[in-house]
């Protein structure tokens, strides 16, 4: 399916449609846990990251032009790059890409995310695990560091850290 295709579907009765490599992909609602997660992660970034770029929960992005739509849980892009960015859907990937895991998450498809996400833009991927109360941080590189609930994260584009155990703290 192109984009062009995509863009024209009817929404789904619930959860949303995301376009990988060409395949239609049904993302089911998001439950309680993996919202307040986001919700955290977005009040501790948000003062940190204020006026360097653009963040937002369920960021849309194209990070290729014809077959491509995906959404990252949480997502921070360069207030360069966002600006530089005329189209209507942000091409490439953000600049941070933050994607907290499911239950019916796979280990293919997080690969595969890291592998687009990284390939199209994306300096850093954290995946966040609410069962280990851990976040994985693979920069550009493909170098994963695990932050476990005692240990603080770096921001990237700054010189803050984020304290893992707040992230998981409201459960």
């Amino acid at each position: 399916m192109t984009f062009a295709q995509f863009e024209n579907l009817p929404d789904p009765p619930s959860g949303h449609y995301e376009l990988h490599h060409g395949e239609l992909i049904l993302m089911p609602p998001r439950i309680k846990q993996h919202m307040q997660i986001q919700q955290v992660l977005y009040d501790l970034l948000s003062p940190t990251l204020s006026g360097l770029g653009f963040l937002t929960i369920e960021f849309a992005f194209r990070p290729a032009p014809e077959y491509e739509y995906w959404q990252a849980d949480l997502a921070w892009v360069s207030q360069a790059r966002w600006e530089a960015d005329r189209n209507d859907y942000f091409m490439g990937a953000p600049t941070l890409v933050i994607e907290v895991l499911s239950p019916t998450n796979t280990t293919d498809e997080m690969l595969d995310r890291h592998d687009v996400c990284l390939n199209s833009g994306c300096e850093v991927f954290w995946t966040v695990d609410p069962k280990r109360k851990t976040v994985l941080v693979t920069a550009a590189d493909r170098k994963t560091v695990t932050y476990s609930q005692s240990m603080s994260i770096p921001v990237p584009c700054t010189e803050k850290l984020i304290e893992v155990g707040r992230v998981f703290s409201l459960y």
